[in-house]
Formats: C-alpha cells, sequence, structure tokens
C-alpha cells in the first residue's frame, strides 16, 4: 500500500507539472505581444500596466496607435494580438462586425461602471442644458457644434448617426472631430470664458476631476448608461499563447485606479509607463490575482519574475 500510494503521489506530481509545461508559450508567435492604442488615456493606462507585467516575465510587447476601426481589422487579420480597449455599448457596431462573427475572440470583461456619452461644464449644466434634448434651444450659443474624438470612433459615429437623422433636431450641427487631448484643449479654452460647449466625455478620466462638467441624458440609445470595457484578442489566440492570454484575461481594473494612473501622468508630467509602474508597486497585493495560474515564459513563478522588476 505504501509504494501504491508513493506512486499515485509521484504520477500526481509529473501530471502537475506536464499541465504546468503546457501553460508555457512554446509558439514563437507569442514571443511578442502585439497591441494597439487609439490615443485614450485610459487604454494608455491600463496597456502600460500589461506591458509591465508582460516585459517582467520575458515577452517583448509592441504597441501600435491604429484608429479604433483598424484596430477591430487587424485583430481579424491577425496583425493585432490583443485590445483591451472594447468599450462596450459604445463599440456595439464593431462588436456585431466582428465579435459576433467569431472573426474576433472577447477575452475577458476587464471593466465595468463606466460612462460614455456628451457632456457639458456645471455653467452649461446650471443654465438648462442636461438632456440631449435641451441642445438645439441653445444652438447659437454652441455655434451647434459637437466636440468629438478621433476620426473612425465609434462615439464619434454615433454622434454623426444623431445628426445624419436630425435626432433632438441637431440636424443641422457639425461634429467637430479631433484627438482627445485636442477636444479637451478646446473644453478648457471654453471654460476659461464660459462659453457654451459640448464634447465627449467619459469616465474612467482626469477630465472628471480637472473639470466640473455633467454627463447628459437622453443619449442612452446610442451610448448606454453605464458600461464595460472587454479585452478582446485575435482569433485562436488563448490556445497558440495560453500564458499571455491567462494574464490578459486575469487584468481586470477599477475606475480609481485607472484615474489614479491617468492623474499621476496629467499632473506630474510623466509617462503612462511610469504611472504604471509606480501604482503597481504601491498596490502589490494586485498581483496575486493578476498573476493566477500564470508563469514567466520560461516557465518560472511569475509573482518573482515582476517583483524583481519592480
Amino acid at each position: 500500500m505504501k509504494n501504491l500510494s508513493t506512486a499515485l503521489t509521484f504520477l500526481a506530481l509529473s501530471l502537475c507539472a506536464v499541465t504546468a509545461r503546457a501553460a508555457v508559450d512554446t509558439d514563437d508567435r507569442c514571443t511578442t505581444v502585439k497591441m494597439a492604442d487609439p490615443g485614450w488615456s485610459d487604454i494608455a493606462s491600463t496597456n502600460a500596466v500589461a506591458r509591465l507585467l508582460l516585459e517582467s516575465l520575458g515577452y517583448k510587447v509592441k504597441i501600435d496607435s491604429l484608429a479604433v476601426p483598424i484596430i477591430y481589422g487587424g485583430l481579424k487579420d491577425g496583425q493585432v494580438d490583443a485590445f483591451l480597449g472594447n468599450w462596450m455599448p459604445a463599440h456595439q457596431g464593431f462588436h456585431d462586425k466582428f465579435v459576433e462573427t467569431g472573426d474576433v475572440h472577447r477575452l475577458s470583461r476587464n471593466l465595468e461602471g463606466t460612462e460614455f456619452t456628451l457632456a457639458v461644464p456645471d455653467y452649461v449644466w446650471n443654465a438648462g442644458v442636461k438632456d440631449f434634448a435641451d441642445l438645439q434651444r441653445f444652438a447659437d450659443k454652441f455655434g451647434k457644434k459637437l466636440y468629438g474624438i478621433g476620426s473612425g470612433a465609434p462615439a464619434n459615429l454615433s454622434l454623426k448617426e444623431i445628426i445624419d437623422k436630425n435626432e433632438f433636431d441637431l440636424g443641422d450641427w457639425k461634429l467637430v472631430e479631433s484627438s482627445e487631448q485636442a477636444m479637451l484643449s478646446q473644453v478648457q479654452r471654453a471654460t476659461k470664458k464660459q462659453d457654451f460647449v459640448v464634447f465627449l466625455g467619459w469616465t474612467p478620466h482626469p477630465m472628471n476631476i480637472n473639470l466640473k462638467m455633467h454627463y447628459l441624458t437622453g443619449g442612452e440609445k446610442w451610448f448606454g448608461s453605464k458600461g464595460e470595457v472587454y479585452t478582446l484578442t485575435r482569433k485562436g489566440y488563448p490556445q497558440a499563447c495560453p500564458n499571455a492570454a491567462k494574464l490578459l484575461s486575469n487584468l481586470i481594473f477599477t475606475l480609481d485606479m485607472e484615474n489614479s494612473i491617468m492623474a499621476e501622468v496629467e499632473s506630474r508630467k510623466v509617462k503612462f509607463d511610469q504611472a504604471a509602474k509606480a501604482w503597481v508597486k504601491a498596490h502589490p497585493d494586485q498581483l496575486d490575482d493578476w498573476l493566477a495560474g500564470v508563469s514567466s515564459k520560461d516557465g518560472g513563478s511569475a509573482v518573482e519574475a515582476v517583483k524583481a522588476k519592480l
């Protein structure tokens, strides 16, 4: 019986070792994790956390700045491995075209409780602009302009649809497309003069701290109320690169965490990678969840590898 018990114990340990080795990424395409950044501060924050952990584990990380439609196409074509910015329901159209069809894989939900819709400064809110339906009453003060983000962004497409269909009598309004930074600069100029301005706002983002702002109601058909953000990968990535995919699936964030990293970047003028590293060093307990079931690229301890880099 003793010999049988010993044999069974040895067999169990051997099976565990085989299972552990099976999780190691052996495919050459897994060596470099190709990610995308649409130019949004929140995704730059989460990408920075992912880069820190992946590089600590022995992977190379390549992050390309791409427009949202190009990112989804890149996921479909295998040119992008992972995207941490599938904002729902704002990206519903892209979800239906790429995820629902099976061309792109939804890996996990990485954030919940988001907001993403039109917003106004507090003095505009106090003047009576609290809903999409209120905009047209103050059309002249707004110059009939809606300030959006980069061209091709799903939120912009929703605003264009509202204009094209003359929803809320906004048919003769103009959508001003620009980068996130340029849009916020325009808002800051307007607020200094107390001029009326309506723009795309979202949380998490430091704008919620730096600006006295309010989100408009009425746009739920296009933007939802509270939203979620998902991590997407190219089709077959979890099977080809199970260890890297396990880490990416473990990356669940909070509004406070992302706001903290973005505020650090803005207030101290540091890079996202620096701010992300500082946050992780200040919250080492988070590593237990993020690295659960994950090894270094060569099969070693993930926790030890990351802490060595910190």
